[in-house]
């Protein structure tokens, strides 16, 4: 009987500003995070991902690279963020010229269990718990389904 190789999560090469609190255990990596923040249990922050001040990410998180969300928003519990589009069929399975990025403006706050694909959201939008951002987000209001739409100016 084989033995698996055992990792364990970590924080490594981490730009805390602060007063940022962080409830383990997380795995977060190369990655920066602003003021006043507060990171979940069970998230990850992939490297080369930028959270604004005051931000609070709900527990069971993936931020994955690529992503910057900006200040004084609220990631729900669940939410899911995609930069890889399976361009060729499937995973781009460590080529990362096929990745995109995802930007979300301040004030922000997407509900739980949220998938966000490789968007732009503006300020100032809320975004319901299950929805799919499957398009950028230009227009400040709520937005919900799959694929998410307005539903309230």
């Amino acid at each position: 009987m084989n033995e698996p190789i055992l990792l364990n999560s970590a924080i490594k090469g981490v730009v805390f500003g602060e007063n940022v609190k962080v409830v383990q255990p997380v795995n977060m990596y190369g990655c920066s995070i602003g003021d006043n923040c507060f990171i979940g249990p069970f998230v990850e922050i992939q490297k080369d991902v930028t959270i604004g001040n005051q931000t609070k990410i709900q527990s069971h998180t993936f931020i994955c690279e690529l992503v910057s969300i900006g200040n004084d928003c609220f990631i729900g519990h669940g939410v899911m963020f995609i930069n890889d589009l399976f361009q060729n069929g499937g995973p781009a399975r460590g080529d990362k010229s096929l990745w995109k990025k995802t930007k979300i403006h301040n004030h922000v706050s997407i509900g739980s269990n949220a998938t966000i694909l490789p968007v732009e959201i503006c300020s100032n939008v809320v975004i319901g718990a299950g929805a799919v951002v499957t398009k950028s987000i230009t227009e400040p209001g709520v937005y919900a389904g799959n694929p998410a739409k307005l539903i309230k100016k």
